[in-house]
């Protein structure tokens, strides 16, 4: 198993790197061979998953990661300070896996959904497989450097995928999107400089994460806990705590950071919004869960309360800006917003459900998302409009298109059997047990799953029910049902979403071991 990540990881950057010598009329060809790159990730990962030790019980964070590679990247001596030493380490455990493996699997659907695009294919095929390549490297990287250099590296290729294939309003949602990402990732990066500064390996400063994570490489700076350093008459770790919420806050999204995201999605092509709503976001949670909650966690009990409240905004506004909308895109885009406020009310919880619950929910809301937008993708390529109003009774014309539609409306609304039922009926468990908030915020919590269903159940009631008056002198003939292309994109989303409802042990059993860890270590922090 030895450099299996590596090969997942930097599989895609060498055939970007390849395509450049390729002529640019062979649109085809950039098509199969992201195809198949895609295809290879995601039995890359199946192994991964295959070979996965689920039974292990770590004892410390060294021995919590998996498949792990590491190796000097850059080392450079600055006389008699201690030197620069970057470091090439990759390894995934319980909470990093299942992300990696839901990242090959929609990056999969984003390359079929991309089938039809032959304008300028050569540079999206190249942007897409880098975009690829920055997203797993999120998940596996070790090296706090490392991690922000694919994060960064995703804000490229993203920003030219929106500006350049996107809608009519694509400068401008580009240009946001890019500012506000670019801006929360300044909030990151100078934490990772005071982390690295405050970091001691062997008389070496350093980037690894797991001995940040572990605080016994902390030595007597601001950031150590012990020595209570204050920037500006303010607690160093509280603010630099601030700084890593606002940045992957910006990223999941939260409220009231999250205006950048309507408009991305809306006006993205249809296998970017797949890519962004299932992947992207999850970066940022990710970000919460590995850095921002591992490396403070005295800081995470005492500001509990205000993460689960900006959670509960979140999963209220969002939902109430849904129910608003007639625009399908943007329907599912603030259902986005509300969803991901569940894992922010999870994860401040600090219990084994909220934990649990919030990965679980990233990974369902990972599948729901990209199959709603390219259900709503279908209506766009063939009408050029995504108003709701303008397709009443549309089951009659395309039922299996309907079909679809309900298995992950109903999925987003929480129907139990289906996978979002799963995440939200744990982070509610946790947000009622914890003692770190009231439960009036776990109250508020379960009003967003009342929001979720009135507009999920509204959007079908206006799309699919009633006379049809799909405006038929203009659409009749390009209303026709699913593609064979189409089907081979949604059935296996939605036999995961049927799946995980079912049998959620299926992620679970992965990430139990490393929860159990990651909460015991966080204990010792308790009041």
């Amino acid at each position: 198993m030895h450099y299996l990540l590596s090969y997942i990881f930097l599989f895609p950057l060498f055939i970007a790197f390849v395509l450049l010598f390729i002529p640019s009329e062979k649109w085809k060809f950039f098509r199969r061979l992201s195809l198949a790159v895609a295809s290879v990730q995601l039995l890359l990962s199946s192994i991964l998953l295959y070979h996965f030790d689920k039974e292990l019980k770590p004892s410390s964070w060294e021995t919590a990661f998996q498949f792990v590679e590491r190796s000097d990247w850059i080392n450079i001596g600055l006389g008699s300070a201690s030197n620069l030493r970057i470091e090439y380490h990759l390894g995934v455990d319980g909470i990093s896996l299942p992300l990696v493996a839901l990242s090959s699997l929609v990056l999969l659907i984003g390359v079929i959904s991309s089938w039809n695009i032959r304008e300028k294919a050569k540079g999206y095929h190249i942007l897409y497989l880098i975009l690829s390549a920055s997203i797993v490297g999120c998940f596996i990287a070790l090296d706090f450097f490392l991690f922000y250099l694919c994060f960064e590296f995703m804000l490229l290729p993203m920003f030219f995928l929106i500006g350049i294939w996107g809608g009519k309003r694509r400068s401008y949602a580009s240009i946001k999107f890019f500012l506000y990402t670019l801006f929360g990732s300044l909030f990151i990066l100078i934490v990772m400089i005071g982390l690295y500064m405050s970091i001691e390996q062997g008389g070496v400063n350093s980037f690894s994460i797991i001995a940040m994570l572990d605080g016994h490489y902390l030595k007597d700076s601001i950031l150590n806990p012990a020595e209570n350093g204050k920037i500006i008459g303010r607690s160093a770790r509280a603010l630099a705590f601030l700084f890593l919420l606002i940045g992957f806050g910006i990223k999941l999204p939260s409220i009231p950071i999250h205006t950048w995201l309507p408009d991305a999605h809306v006006e993205a092509p249809t296998p970017i919004s797949v890519v962004l709503a299932g992947l992207l976001l999850k970066v940022g949670a990710y970000g919460l869960f590995r850095i921002l909650y591992g490396i403070f966690s005295d800081m995470t009990i005492k500001y509990a309360v205000w993460v689960a409240l900006f959670g509960v905004l979140s999963i209220l506004y969002g939902g109430l800006n849904a129910l608003a909308q007639n625009d399908l895109k943007k329907m599912v885009a603030y259902s986005s917003v509300s969803h991901m406020g569940f894992v922010l009310v999870g994860l401040a919880s600090l219990t084994s459900a909220g934990f649990s619950g919030s990965l679980f929910h990233m990974i369902s809301h990972g599948i729901i998302s990209p199959a709603l937008f390219l259900l709503a993708g279908v209506i766009y390529d063939r009408t050029h409009n995504r108003l709701i109003d303008n397709f009443s009774g549309l089951a009659s014309k395309m039922p299996v298109y309907a079909f679809f539609t309900a298995i992950f409306f109903f999925a987003g609304l929480g129907l139990p059997g289906l996978s979002g039922f799963v995440g939200e009926l744990t982070i509610l468990m946790g947000a009622f047990s914890t003692a770190l908030f009231g439960r009036w915020l776990a109250v508020l919590a379960v009003l967003g799953i009342i929001i979720s269903a009135a507009y999920f159940l509204w959007a079908i009631q206006r799309m699919f029910f009633g006379p049809y008056f799909v405006r038929k002198s203009v659409w009749q003939d390009e209303m026709f049902d699913l593609t064979v292309r189409e089907r081979i994109m949604l059935i296996p989303l939605a036999i995961f979403v049927l799946i995980l409802g079912i049998f959620p042990s299926l992620i679970l059993d992965y990430s139990n071991e490393t929860i159990h860890f990651f909460l015991n270590y966080v204990s010792q922090f308790r009041p």
